[in-house]
Parts: structure tokens; sequence; C-alpha cells
């Protein structure tokens, strides 16, 4: 295979890889059942009149699998950490004990693992469609490496690495999606 056709399948492989990357990292928003850092990911601050990640203004551990603890390294944030977790529509309602905040992670319900189970469905939707659009534009540079004069076999052979590379991430978005649901399954 030539160096335009190697180049082609490389950047494929490449922004497939970033489609898991990326379901990889909306999953660990999806709670199952243990407290996690990353459950509070998405909270923004008003950091003196600017907007600030959660975890750039407080240390956010989680001592057992049923507790977050927020502990602002200012304590003026108190507050207004605890008013954006609130605005974030978590499901959570944090303890104020003057120092640090207290989240008691409630126990899922039934109902609430089914609603976390489509949720992480269409994560991985979007990651499948992400692979497959990356799959269309390499087909189509492909077709316009044909054109410019690159072999016919070259291209062939190209085409039917750019499926393989694509059945194996798509396959991989599979087992995500199944150990997820495991995991939020999992009393």
């Amino acid at each position: 295979m030539n160096e335009e056709a190697q180049f082609c399948l490389e950047e494929a492989k490449e922004q497939m890889q970033n489609a898991l990357l990326h379901l990889e990292k909306e999953f660990q928003k999806i709670r199952a059942g243990k407290s996690s850092p990353q459950m509070l990911d998405g909270v923004k601050v008003d950091n003196y009149g600017e907007m600030s990640p959660l975890n750039q203004v407080a240390n956010i551990n989680t001592p057992d699998p049923k507790s977050i603890v927020v502990q602002p390294w200012d304590k003026n944030m108190l507050a207004p950490i605890e008013k954006a977790i609130l605005a974030a529509n978590l499901g959570f309602n944090p303890k104020n004990d003057g120092t640090i905040l207290r989240i008691m992670v409630p126990p899922l319900t039934e109902e609430r693992r089914r609603d976390l189970v489509k949720k992480a469905k269409v994560e991985a939707e979007n990651a499948k469609v992400a692979i497959r659009n990356t799959r269309r534009e390499a087909n189509d540079t492909a077709k316009q490496l044909e054109k410019d004069g690159v072999p016919e076999d070259d291209i062939k052979k190209l085409e039917e690495e750019i499926q393989e590379t694509t059945n194996t991430f798509i396959a991989k978005v599979d087992k995500l999606f199944g150990i997820k649901d495991a995991d939020i399954m999992t009393v």
C-alpha cells in the first residue's frame, strides 16, 4: 500500500480511537451505584465571576462507595459550590458542615437503572455513528486517491482495511456497553 493510502488508514484509526475514548469518558459520568469523583465532572462553579469546573476550585474524593466529599480550597466557595451542585440537577443534595460538602449518593431504583442503561446505549450508538462517519470519510478519501492515480489494488486493500478497522472498533464499543450495562444493572 502506498504512503497516501497508509496515511488515510492511520488517520481513520486515530479518529475511531478518539470516538472510543470519548465514549469511555461519557460512561464515567453515568453512575452505577458506586460514587466517583467523575459524577461531578459537568458541574461548573461561579468562581469570583468566572465559571470554573468544580475540580479546579475544590478537592473531590470518595471516602466510601455511598458518598462524595467536596472540600473547597477557599472556604468562601462552599455556598457557590453547593448552589452549583444543586443547579446541575444530578439528583444530589449536598450537606454543608461549614468546611466541606458531603454528598450521599442515593441507591439506584430499578427504573433509574433502566434509564441509565438507555442513556449508556445512546452514548454507545453515538460512538458507533462517529466510527461509521469516519469510515465513510476514509472511503471517500480512498476514492479520491484512486482518481489521483493510486493503483486500484492499493485502493481495494485500503478499503478492506478500513472496514476491518471499523468492525474492530464497533466490537470494542459493544464490549464497553456490555460492561457498563452489567455494571449499572448490578445491585
